[in-house]
């Protein structure tokens, strides 16, 4: 162990913590030089928006066809991974409960922290909302409430209720989003292998709630905060669920896709194939494909953010959604700041605060929503102003929220990686003893030995988060002049983005903080 090499440490409060590095600046300069190419191209050349492309059909490609229709075209090969996945769940909740309070010694809060989250979010990027048609808690829910693996009950197990209208947004959500993020950061439920299994068992009970009270599933598509996350972020994805023949679902008069058939359920938000436009809230359940009796509905491959730049509808609750999402992605990563916690420390004597710091963070928690917000209020008015539209201020903001998204989820796939590749090392360790039992607290050598046994080597990570950087801005960057093209044209029929100057001033400051950030020394979760 002498040649182990010792990990970087900061002093807080008297307290040492390990910390990792951040991306070199090399890399970050690097981003920046690119980020500056993009935004000149966009203010000195004429942009042309790009038509919407219908895509491939993925069934009828080589090789991944067959695969994908043995996937969708029964319901046996989803039951099957749906029972894998809720019975690895109901094994997080017992090691919760039952087994070791050291975080990295137990199942329960390194799957869920470190492994789970990482891979939901790096999944959309590939496959939208894949996640969602396989989650434990809907299936749970589903099997505790209908008492079935699949197949359509002959009478509607529950009250089948209407949400109320107010419940009929993505308000709920949003709220539950935020109490997220107030437990997992404020509260620490991260460092709790017994308060995560106890937030699992929570969202269980909600899901069950609303499947016994409401009609289809109102759970997941208007309070879920992961599936909306998911949602959102599955609008900049290449693969969606569309009709094969556009014409054959028009003339369609049965509506099997939103009704369902005799033994398949219909569509569980409420959603019709030949009407709907963006993957927000289809939970990629294939229940569309199964219950079509044409065989019409199947998987595509399309351009990347074809719904963020023409097809999604702006709405309101929808775009405060996509900012606080913009704004509590970036919380993350100012959290484990070093100098985050000297400033709590230091905020928590004014507000009379006690030893767990919560008023401090929610201080902080509020501060950054609403910073993030103004900031994008200001932009979003002024380029109104200067773009003289009569568009409405609530239209403006709601149709401008889209370029924020991959800005948003850029950070959020490099962020979580950097944890994924520095600390998921040695994890393996409890699969084979997931409650941790007879194990003992990690050793400084032994921590610092796993940082430095990355997943993937460092240069290799920093070029993946770098590019992501990349791509992120320079997506941003493409939905925002996709979006606002009719209403940047001149006289002549230029793009005149320099009365969007802004906007683009708002995604690069943004770009720029995440790129800070992840230049920053970071204090290790676990």
């Amino acid at each position: 162990m002498a040649n182990v090499p010792e990990a970087s440490t900061c002093l807080i409060n008297g307290k040492e913590f390990m910390v990792h590095p951040g991306l070199p600046e090399l890399w970050v300069t690097g981003v920046m030089v690119v980020m500056g190419f993009l935004v000149l191209r966009a203010l000195l050349f004429r942009f042309s928006p790009t038509p919407p492309s219908p895509g491939l059909i993925l069934e009828r490609l080589p090789g991944i066809g067959s695969l994908v229709r043995l996937l969708s075209r029964s319901p046996w090969p989803m039951t099957l991974i749906r029972i894998v996945v809720a019975a690895l769940f109901l094994l997080v909740i017992a090691a919760g409960l039952w087994g070791t309070p050291l975080p990295y010694r137990n199942l329960a809060t390194t799957l869920t922290w470190t492994l789970w989250w990482t891979w939901v979010i790096i999944s959309v990027f590939f496959l939208g909302s894949a996640w969602c048609s396989v989650c434990p808690w809907d299936t749970l829910a589903g099997w505790l409430v209908r008492h079935r693996l699949w197949h359509r009950p002959e009478e509607e197990m529950g009250l089948g209720l209407k949400l109320p209208p107010r419940w009929r947004r993505t308000w709920p959500a949003l709220g539950m989003f935020i109490g997220l993020t107030w437990l997992e950061l404020g509260v620490g439920i991260t460092l709790s292998p017994r308060w995560t299994a106890l937030l699992a068992l929570g969202m269980i009970v909600l899901a069950v709630i609303f499947m016994a009270l409401f009609e289809r599933k109102g759970f997941c598509r208007h309070v879920c905060p992961v599936g909306r996350t998911i949602g959102f972020y599955a609008q900049l994805s290449p693969v969606s669920l569309r009709p094969m023949e556009e014409s054959r679902c028009l003339s369609c008069q049965t509506l099997e896709c939103y009704h369902g058939s005799k033994e398949i359920e219909p569509c569980p938000t409420h959603l019709t194939m030949g009407r709907f436009s963006q993957n927000t809230y289809c939970l990629s359940c294939g229940a569309c494909v199964l219950s079509c009796p044409h065989g019409n509905v199947s998987w595509r491959l399309r351009p990347m953010a074809t719904e963020a730049s023409s097809q999604a509808r702006p709405h309101w609750d929808e775009a405060w959604f996509m900012i606080i999402l913009l704004a509590l992605t970036s919380f993350h990563g100012v959290t484990m700041l070093p100098a985050w916690e000297h400033g709590i420390l230091w905020l928590a004597p004014k507000l009379g605060d006690s030893a767990t710091l919560l008023r401090s963070f929610s201080v902080g928690l509020v501060l950054m929503i609403l910073t993030t917000a103004g900031v994008y209020t200001v932009a979003v008015e002024t380029s109104r102003r200067l773009m003289g539209i009569t568009l409405g201020f609530k239209r403006w903001f709601a149709l401008l929220s889209f370029a924020t998204l991959p800005v948003a989820f850029a950070y959020h796939i490099a962020h979580n990686l950097g944890h994924l590749v520095r600390e998921s090392s040695g994890s393996w360790e409890v699969w084979f003893n997931p409650m941790g039992i007879g194990t003992l607290p990690r050793s400084k050598s032994e921590t610092s030995l796993r940082m430095f046994d990355t997943l993937l080597p460092l240069d290799l990570l920093h070029g993946l988060q770098a590019g992501v950087m990349v791509w992120g801005f320079w997506l941003g960057m493409h939905i925002l002049q996709q979006r606002t093209w009719y209403h940047a044209q001149t006289a002549q029929g230029q793009t005149n983005m320099v009365r969007l100057s802004p906007m683009i001033v708002f995604l690069v400051l943004m770009t720029g903080c995440n790129l800070w950030l992840l230049n920053q020394e970071m204090i290790v979760r676990f």
